[in-house]
């Protein structure tokens, strides 16, 4: 599908599968198409090219109402003037649905949010997380195939942010309902998400699962985006059939070769490396089967759960996260740094 807006492209031929009943995430930077994305699958949008197919109908030429997909915004868009009831019951209004199952289908869906005896109160009156599940629930009680999700929880702070995101993959467990969400948060996205798509200057950089999303990107854009990490360019020296021999700086080592990618000898690559993948301590590490670094701590910041290093090896400062720092004092000076060799991944490109 493409998307253009005068001379801008905002999509650009891009092309996925959301598995049906999966919580799927487009994720990206502010301008990378994903909302375009978004909104022209319900329909706001016509597209310059491609096809949208929802459930294997092609749903190009069917205004937003009929196309089976139902719309939750970054604002909510609640009707100020409107009861809760009210507003949740405006979509089966403008469908003529009748008057004893649009009240039915309002009482079960506001009872399955959780907003049974906020009925009759004005949005006004209602907290941040309140005003998102009156949203939702006017989406669901219509009964689409789909659930698109624009940002919804980004109005609100930390807390609850978190809080609403157990509730909505609860809710979507239990409905079976396709969910497409929009967001720009990288940890919103890989603990909600069944399947992410990643976006970039209007293209899908990577589609899948979270894991392998996270740890086995296939761009350096991407390896960055999503969380933090350490890529070290490096050179092929030899290949295995599993295996890659790599150098970087003084040092050699053995990874794991990278499937469905072209890499040989003399090919630059790029090692990526997540934070938590290394062990740290204070002397030399006992494990000698995987990589060793010896380096010293650069700084250091309290993360709560996590104390993160920098620590400088040779010219270059890697990024480690050690789990449970209250467990032991924090560390400073000379430190090693060791990490499996199947915990790093090789990016050629």
């Amino acid at each position: 599908m493409t998307k253009r807006f005068g001379g801008v492209t905002a999509v650009d031929d891009v092309s996925f599968d959301v598995p049906k009943g999966a919580f799927a995430t487009l994720l990206g930077p502010s301008g990378c198409g994903k909302t375009t994305t978004l909104r022209t699958i319900a329909g706001f949008y016509d597209p310059d090219a491609g096809d949208i197919q929802i459930g294997g109908r092609r749903v190009n030429e069917l205004p937003a109402h009929r196309r089976g997909t139902a719309m939750v915004f970054q604002d909510y868009a609640l009707f100020p003037h409107m009861t809760v009831r009210d507003n949740v019951a405006y979509g089966l209004r403008v469908a003529h649905t009748g008057a004893a199952e649009r009240t039915r289908r309002v009482r079960e869906t506001l009872a399955f949010v959780g907003l049974t005896g906020l009925e009759d109160r004005w949005p006004s009156q209602l907290s941040g997380g309140q005003q998102q599940r009156v949203a939702v629930a006017r989406a669901l009680v219509i009964e689409p195939q789909v659930l698109l999700l624009d940002e919804p929880l980004s109005n609100l702070d930390a807390k609850l942010r978190e809080q609403l995101r157990v509730e909505l993959r609860t809710l979507q467990r239990r409905l079976g309902m396709t969910f497409v969400y929009v967001t720009h948060d990288q940890g919103e996205a890989l603990s909600l998400s069944d399947w992410i798509a990643v976006m970039n200057a209007g293209k899908v950089e990577q589609a899948g699962e979270p894991w392998e999303i996270y740890y086995h990107p296939r761009t350096a854009f991407l390896a960055d985006f999503v969380g933090a990490v350490n890529l070290v360019p490096a050179r092929v020296s030899e290949l295995a059939e599993t295996t890659v021999t790599v150098t970087f700086g003084t040092h050699r080592a053995q990874v794991r070769r990278p499937p469905d990618v072209t890499v040989t000898a003399g090919h630059d690559v790029l090692l990526c490396v997540r934070p938590e993948s290394f062990s740290i301590t204070p002397a030399a590490p006992a494990d000698r089967n995987g990589i060793a670094l010896e380096g010293t701590v650069a700084r250091r910041a309290f993360l709560g759960d996590t104390m993160r290093y920098w620590v400088r090896v040779d010219d270059r400062e890697w990024i480690v996260d050690q789990p449970d720092p209250g467990a032991a004092s924090p560390l400073d000076g000379a430190v090693s740094l060791s990490v499996r060799p199947e915990r790093v991944h090789v990016i050629a490109e």
